[in-house]
């Protein structure tokens, strides 16, 4: 039996990277020469900055390569499997030496991605070898009852990663209290946030933890049938939950007589959705699994009392569910050790943006911002000035540098004007407009409207136009104070979470960033350098070599002058595309 096992990344990030092209040439490499080593594949441990991963295990440790190519995977092999002789300069990590990028895991604390990065997610053996359902199999071992299941979840203070925070426990003792033959547990997998990838993550690398944390949760309230609601968009996702669903099934976690609990008859299967953003809402979710049109509705009734196909159900996002086993398994106090008062155990955040380490990280909750920022995510690229970053997506807002050393828990980060989320940290440094963010996230909120509420409806398409005009150069004065009011008519007249959060990005911008606004509408000028039609680009003749290699990029003639001579830019010809500001090499080209 082979003593070195060879692990190669295959989540849909390292894919993307071409992980694939470096797992085939290992086999092939393997099976070409006969080698004595273990090929296996894995997810993503969060390091997607680094992608493709390959890590070698062999009787010394573990040690994890980055930025593998199919060449640099042949090294490995030559000198680290065979010579016995690791190629340090490409470890990433490992616990038998500092690595440049140990930084990244320096106050993680993983729970929810305990498993991601260290199991093959398509096999249900090494799930259970890391203890995978072990909490199901101490409720049947020690007769747990489902109040008992419900209380600890309750006392380990764990609430919803989706978006609110409302509390687990909670939520799952109302959804218990209502009496019916048919019940229904849901987990709502349609990550729609711009730059978040959690759920995905979850789903591709552990999901065998999700189900069991269904499963456990079916037990607590009565549930007779559960669906995962995942987006068409994932669909390594979709397949790695399908061969989990057969496996469990297979060794007895679902179906008849669950663990030999009498009566405890429950299924799972999954309903693909078509990327639309509302059905994130989770009555709007209901009504597309019942085959409806997605759209909100009114609440009362609540789902714990009416859901779906009007029974009582219960809904928890995808990182809800994989903590269930492990508080189950180990007790509250093992998961409300972490956090603060109000904000317990861990929170996934998907880093993006302006960041040097953009990926996965699980912190407690009242990690400082600056911390994950510039310890986990190595600070922002090119050594820029930090700016903001979007919390909470496209419903959540911006929080400013100098808020940059608050405690990321619910009550924090809702004090700043934006909210949780599902955790998507989309970072920005200075040459970001902060108007422009707006304009973006509300563009898609707007497209993403049900259109089933005048204010959302309407109401987002006129903010939109103004934050437009803004950002094209025809702000007028008291488009800022129209914006305030319509977005406060917004989230106070829409029906469902979509409307009522979809101001937060044009608030929190104008709160924290009211001067560029005032500078887009009254000067003219976009101070971050960012609005194309507000921009002017202009030779520095005390730089210019007359190399004419600018004239020659621009698409539209608008520069002249001879060769070795100083050129001069035609602004009523100009279209502001930046092809000369680029292809400069002598910085002669400034733009203001």
């Amino acid at each position: 039996m082979a003593e070195t096992k060879v692990i190669v990344g295959l989540g849909s990030c390292g894919i993307a990277a071409g992980a694939n092209k470096v797992y085939n040439r290992l086999k092939a490499l393997k099976e070409a020469d006969n080698l004595d080593f273990e090929l296996a594949k894995t997810s993503c441990i969060g390091m997607c900055f680094r992608e493709p991963l390959v890590e070698v295990v062999d009787e010394n440790g573990s040690m994890i390569y980055g930025d593998v190519d199919e060449d640099k995977a042949i090294e490995i092999i030559q000198q680290h499997v065979l010579g016995h002789n690791p190629i340090k300069e490409y470890v990433v990590k490992t616990d038998l030496f500092p690595t440049p990028d140990q930084s990244y895991f320096d106050g993680q604390v993983k729970i929810a991605l305990r498993n991601c990065g260290y199991i093959d997610p398509e096999n249900i053996h090494e799930y259970e070898a890391r203890g995978g359902y072990q909490a199901l199999r101490k409720i049947a071992n020690e007769a747990l009852s489902p109040e008992q299941i419900i209380q600890t979840i309750i006392d380990s203070g764990l609430r919803g990663r989706g978006g609110g925070g409302f509390p687990t426990g909670m939520k799952w003792r109302f959804a218990r209290a209502n009496q019916s033959e048919e019940k229904y547990i849901i987990c709502n997998a349609d990550e729609g946030d711009p730059g978040a990838f959690m759920d995905r993550s979850l789903l591709e690398g552990d999901p065998h933890a999700v189900l069991e944390g269904m499963i456990i949760g079916a037990y607590a309230i009565g549930a007779t049938e559960g669906v995962i609601y995942c987006r068409a968009e994932y669909p390594l996702a979709i397949k790695r939950l399908n061969i989990a669903l057969a496996q469990a099934r297979e060794h007895g976690y679902l179906g008849k007589n669950i663990m030999g609990i009498k009566g405890f008859n429950f299924d799972i299967y999954i309903k693909e959705g078509a990327g639309a953003f509302v059905c994130g809402e989770e009555t709007a979710l209901m009504a597309s699994i019942e085959g409806k049109r997605g759209m909100p509705s009114k609440r009362p009734p609540f789902p714990a009392e009416k859901g779906l196909w009007q029974k009582p159900s219960n809904i928890n996002n995808v990182e809800t569910y994989a903590n269930v086993p492990y508080i189950v398994a180990n007790g509250a106090e093992s998961y409300n050790k972490y956090g603060t008062e109000k904000s317990k155990g861990t929170k996934v955040f998907a880093l993006t943006g302006k960041i040097k380490h953009g990926g996965l990280v699980e912190v407690p909750m009242g990690t400082p911002l600056r911390d994950i920022i510039y310890k986990l995510g190595g600070g922002i690229q090119n050594d820029k000035k930090f700016k903001a970053v979007q919390l909470g997506g496209p419903s959540g807002g911006c929080i400013p540098e100098h808020l940059i050393d608050i405690q990321v828990d619910y009550e924090q980060v809702t004090a700043t004007g934006a909210i949780m989320g599902s955790g998507g940290m989309v970072v920005m440094d200075e040459t970001t407009c902060m108007v422009d963010v707006a304009r973006f996230f509300l563009d898609f909120t707007q497209k993403e409207s049900c259109g089933k509420c005048t204010f959302c409806r309407i109401g987002t398409k006129r903010m939109l136009e103004i934050l437009t005009r803004i950002t094209e150069g025809e702000g007028q004065e008291g488009d800022i104070e129209k914006l305030e009011e319509l977005a406060l008519q917004v989230r106070e007249s829409s029906l469902c979470g979509l409307g009522q959060t979809a101001p937060n990005p044009v608030l929190t911008t104008i709160k924290y960033f009211r001067h560029e606004y005032e500078a887009h509408i009254r000067d003219k000028k976009c101070p971050a350098h960012s609005c194309k039609k507000l921009l002017t680009y202009e030779i520095d003749p005390n730089k210019c070599t007359g190399c004419t290699v600018c004239a020659v990029k621009c698409p539209v003639k608008a520069i002249d002058g001879e060769r070795k001579k100083v050129h001069h830019i035609n602004q009523d010809i100009c279209i502001k595309c930046g092809d000369c500001y680029n292809s400069c090499r002598f910085d002669a080209i400034t733009k203001s």
